[in-house]
């Protein structure tokens, strides 16, 4: 396929965007509640109450959003958002594979972020074990 693909920096900038919104959701929301239920908020471990719910949140928040819209906010604001290569939709096991799975792989070894700007379609390592793209929109 010969569709325009967002490269490193868009992609970067709405990832920033989109950590933001789930940062303050979190500070908004989530630590409030804590306190308020009286729930310890240290993070001394992978698997403290805040923890598993801020991962559940900063998850869900790309799955969900990217499941609905084909996009994320920050996505919306560098306008590209995500298509599938094999369907002619998201299905919601490709997302979960891509979101959760993909996403993990590419955040532990980092590079799988980088090699979007040395792929030649653009891709990270959760786009490629996804069958995924990034694509900018039509109207820009």
């Amino acid at each position: 396929m010969n569709l325009p693909r967002a490269g490193f920096w868009m992609r970067f900038w709405a990832y920033i965007i989109d950590i933001l919104i789930v940062g303050s959701i979190s500070r908004l929301f989530i630590k409030p509640i804590f306190r308020l239920l009286d729930i310890p908020i240290d993070s001394s471990g992978i698997f403290s109450p805040f923890t598993v719910i801020d991962s559940i949140v900063f998850f869900g928040y790309f799955f969900i959003m990217t499941l609905l819209f084909a996009q994320t906010l920050g996505k919306m604001v560098m306008g590209v958002h995500v298509i599938s290569l094999t369907r002619d939709k998201l299905d919601w096991k490709t997302l979960l594979f891509r979101e959760w799975i993909g996403r993990y792989i590419s955040a532990f070894f980092f590079l799988g972020y980088i090699v979007v700007a040395f792929n030649p379609r653009k891709q990270g390592f959760h786009d490629m074990f996804s069958d995924t793209a990034v694509l900018l929109d039509k109207e820009r």
